[in-house]
């Protein structure tokens, strides 16, 4: 039986032979299927064995949030205009709604065209990538989508390898199921590099065209999209012939995708645009890390973007800038002094401008509020304020002579004594064996109070040189203790935030307005020092500082080996100080308080007052008192003769009228 059902088996075959070779064949294709199955699904377990792998070297899924972004300091002046921004990222957070159309567009034009498409990963960018680089056209293709790059900045470290990149796609697909398109795309548009330490397309958009992203134009929108695939190569400051070459792909993409018209392409591609580059010195620099750093005191931590008003007056600032680097430009290597510091400020302790070196973009050191340096006799202020608080006057009478205490013999700028002198006088001339005499006259001990009280917060050494300003302050800190002289005698700290917001309008912090300030120089007093340093500007060191019409106080101050060279001066409405020397200290070549930081003085002083009404000194009288102020300026021994028989009143004594 079974012989017989093998030969029927063999007729069969002999009769059809196609159909056998089918039956034969379909059992090899099913072998191979079945094959092709096995390997597969091999594969699958072993991908979600590897995805499983380091989706737990992730943090848990159910625990996975975005990180906050570092908040934005937005940096205002006075009159509302901006700034700078500080903080890590460069730049405040912005909206979809906030940004014309076509810049978001143009991002996806160029990184991620499906990107509303996908759901995360891109299997045909992915397979479209891999073709390219394989044949080498079109250079290497990374094939990430914005969501995954959003993913490695928000989570993960920038190394390119093959762990990274599945760790990546993992954390893509939380982001897409988690957030919508237009939040994914929000999120990238606020954290993506820019280079040149900006994060964020506003912080990009203020770096490199000095504006908000809300106000690019298409090519500047074009620009900033191509700029993402390499901030260094592509940096339209350092290389715009490539950034401009890679915005022109940037239109042509978006063109072809319809996001905008053949004619606005026409017309971006045909007004290629120019990054904006940083004006002067950037001086306004040294002024916002100034901001930042009093910051904390009046809010504490930042938890958001927030925005700063201060006081800074751009005009103001435009000129304390300009005058100090002219003259360090002009005259600073003739007199081997390469750098300088300028702060002015109004005088309830407003900072109005602050320039804390030549240079910012050379040097970030800021000199105005971190420099110690000694003042020389721009300190002589405070050991007169102490001698009239012991009952002297600007009339009172001591001897230039000689001085030596235990081996120390002080002298004279020029050499010279004058015998008999006014206090009034021997301030004017800058005597130092004067103020030697008055300082161990009075202690030195009362003389660092003084300072201290009138806002000196450097350590002060209480010994004989204190005088002749030995100890180190800083530019701001001296500026702001004139600041009480020309305001009539009130405490003056120096501030410069008037207000801080949120960006979304919720008020931290607003300064209240001065009032109630204590009062720290008797009123007499007050207007004594005024008259005695505006004499520095009639017979003294300051002479060719007058601005006419204008009555003026200061003090010029200079050190040994004319190391550091200072003048603080004011008006009724402005105090302003200039320091000049070198960073490593080496010796001027005879730059003085009387000659540059002198000149720099005037020169910001004629800008900052041009076109105002003149203001009088506190106590002294308003303007237009030149016979006062000249007659201020005479000995005592000249004053008898002018003097008439009637009994003089304090403010004819203390005038010499």
């Amino acid at each position: 039986m079974a012989r017989r059902r093998a030969s029927q088996t063999g007729d069969e075959e002999l009769r059809h032979p196609k159909r056998a070779q089918r039956a034969g064949g379909g059992s090899f294709f099913r072998k191979v299927v079945y094959a092709g199955l096995a390997v597969s699904l091999c594969g699958v377990i072993g991908l979600g064995g590897i995805v499983a792998y380091y989706a737990s070297q992730l943090p848990p899924i159910d625990q996975l949030t975005v990180p906050k972004r570092p908040p934005n300091i937005a940096i205002l002046a006075s009159d509302g205009s901006f700034l700078a921004n500080r903080g890590e990222t460069g730049g405040r957070t912005v909206t979809l709604e906030e940004l014309p159309p076509y810049l978001p567009k143009a991002f996806v034009a160029i990184e991620d065209r499906r990107f509303y498409d996908h759901w995360g990963i891109d299997l045909m960018g992915l397979g479209r990538a891999a073709y390219r680089n394989l044949s080498n056209s079109g250079g290497l293709q990374g094939g990430s989508t914005l969501t995954q790059q959003l993913a490695k900045n928000l989570f993960l470290t920038p190394e390119r390898t093959a762990s990274r990149k599945i760790q990546e796609a993992i954390l893509a697909l939380w982001l897409e199921r988690n957030y919508t398109k237009d939040q994914i795309l929000e999120l990238y548009l606020n954290r993506v590099y820019f280079g040149a330490g900006a994060y964020g397309v506003e912080a990009a958009s203020q770096r490199y065209y000095g504006k908000s992203a809300r106000d690019v134009s298409l090519s500047e929108a074009a620009m900033l999209a191509g700029l993402v695939q390499s901030p260094s190569r592509l940096a339209p400051n350092r290389n715009p012939e490539a950034a401009q070459a890679r915005a022109a792909l940037v239109i042509a993409a978006m063109n072809e995708l319809g996001f905008i018209t053949p004619d606005m392409s026409k017309s971006a591609l045909g007004a290629p645009n120019e990054p904006v580059r940083p004006k002067g010195a950037g001086s306004a620099n040294y002024a916002a890390d100034y901001v930042v750093d009093v910051l904390d005191d009046v809010v504490g931590t930042i938890e958001s973007d927030v925005v700063v008003t201060t006081t800074l007056e751009p005009s103001l600032q435009a000129a304390a800038e300009r005058v100090l680097v002219d003259e360090l430009d002009a005259k600073g290597q003739k007199f081997n002094v390469s750098q300088g510091a300028f702060v002015a400020m109004r005088p309830d302790g407003a900072v109005t401008a602050l320039v804390g070196g030549r240079d910012y973009e050379t040097s970030q050191f800021n000199r105005a509020t971190s420099a110690r340096r000694q003042p020389g006799s721009s300190f002589k202020p405070f050991v007169y304020l102490t001698a009239l608080e012991r009952g002297l006057t600007p009339d009172t009478v001591r001897t230039d002579s000689p001085v030596n205490i235990n081996g120390w013999k002080p002298e004279n700028y020029d050499r010279g004594y004058r015998g008999p002198i006014t206090l009034r006088n021997a301030l004017a001339l800058s005597l130092n064996t004067v103020a030697v005499k008055l300082n161990m006259e009075v202690g030195p001990k009362a003389v660092v109070q003084s300072a201290q009280r009138l806002g000196i917060t450097s350590p002060l050494q209480a010994d004989p040189s204190i005088a002749l300003g030995t100890s180190e302050v800083t530019p701001l800190e001296l500026v702001g203790a004139y600041a009480a002289f020309a305001n009539g005698g009130f405490e003056a700290v120096p501030y410069v935030i008037t207000e801080v917001k949120t960006t979304d309008g919720k008020l931290l912090f607003n300064r209240p307005a001065s009032s109630g300030l204590d009062r720290i120089i008797d009123p007499s007093i007050d207007a004594m020092m005024n008259a005695m340093m505006h004499n520095v500007f009639v017979i003294g060191t300051a002479k060719k500082a007058q601005i006419p019409g204008w009555p003026m106080a200061g003090k010029t101050g200079t050190t040994n080996d004319y190391k550091d060279a200072w003048f603080v001066g004011f008006t009724g409405n402005l105090v302003a100080g200039v320091w000049l020397g070198n960073d490593d200290s080496t010796p001027t070549k005879g730059v003085s308080g009387g000659n540059l930081p002198t000149d720099v003085w005037h020169n910001f002083m004629k800008i900052a007052l041009k076109d105002q009404k003149p203001v009088g000194l506190p106590g002294v009288g308003g303007a237009g008192q030149g016979s006062r102020y000249a007659n201020a300026g005479e000995s005592a021994r000249s004053q008898p003769q002018r003097r008439p028989r009637r009994q003089k009143n304090f403010f004819e004594r203390l005038f010499g009228l």
